[in-house]
């Protein structure tokens, strides 16, 4: 009923994922991004504790093809689940169980993930790979150039109702977190709020304490001119 996206920017290091769906707010429960660390995504007849369990482990470094084993093993409902996980060093983990509702499965690239159930048919995780691998730009907008490119191809073969976009660099709180739970268009809807995002959020995100910095910058006056500078009008 679902598929999503996971990637990372070698040149930066920044981890990002995105997910759309026939279902209400499918990002809420699927996918999971912190910086440094990992994203991952848990859909099909979704497990929310696969992530709770993953994130610790990655964050102490074990191999994200374990982490995805065990949990998987220990699950009595596995195989009506999909997982899949990349690491901050581009470690690829993917599992599909027998149960999913066709079409169902996964594809890879260097530092990218893709898998879906329910889907109109295997162009979906492929289109959405190779349109992630031609784009240029911004992470975000990468992002949803593939899912776009997915749902071009039939996307959830049930139809659309919501969407989620996550990335994340050097902190464990996302730079850029946007959804559409209930949409006629969710994609669409993630394009209109990622322009409200680089309004004035975006610019604002990058002053806040985090990893490199405890306090962050708390000068209004530093702050506000760098959104005078750098803030994109409504609708650019």
């Amino acid at each position: 009923m679902t598929w999503s996206i996971l990637v990372r920017d070698p040149a930066t290091g920044a981890l990002g994922a995105a997910v759309a769906s026939r279902f209400f707010a499918v990002g809420v429960l699927t996918i999971a991004v912190e910086g440094g660390v990992a994203a991952l995504s848990t859909q099909a007849l979704v497990n929310p504790m696969y992530a709770v369990r993953a994130m610790p482990r990655l964050r102490a470094g074990e191999d994200p093809a374990a982490v995805l084993g065990e949990l998987v093993g220990a699950d009595a409902g596995a195989e009506h689940r999909q997982f899949h996980i990349l690491d901050a060093r581009g470690r690829i983990a993917q599992y599909t169980g027998p149960g999913c509702i066709a079409w169902a499965g996964s594809v890879r690239g260097t530092d990218v993930s893709v898998a879906g159930n329910m889907l109109a048919g295997p162009e979906v995780v492929a289109r959405t790979l190779d349109a992630f691998a031609a784009a240029a730009g911004p992470l975000a907008e990468r992002l949803l150039a593939a899912m776009e490119a997915g749902e071009a191809a039939g996307g959830d073969k049930r139809g659309k109702q919501a969407a989620a976009l996550r990335i994340c660099s050097r902190d464990p709180y996302p730079d850029l977190d946007l959804r559409a739970d209930d949409h006629p268009d969710p994609l669409a809807e993630l394009r209109r709020l990622y322009r409200v995002n680089l309004e004035r959020a975006a610019v604002f995100r990058r002053f806040l304490p985090g990893a490199d910095n405890a306090c962050g910058v708390f000068d209004r006056t530093v702050i506000e001119a760098a959104m005078a500078r750098e803030a994109r009008p409504p609708g650019t």
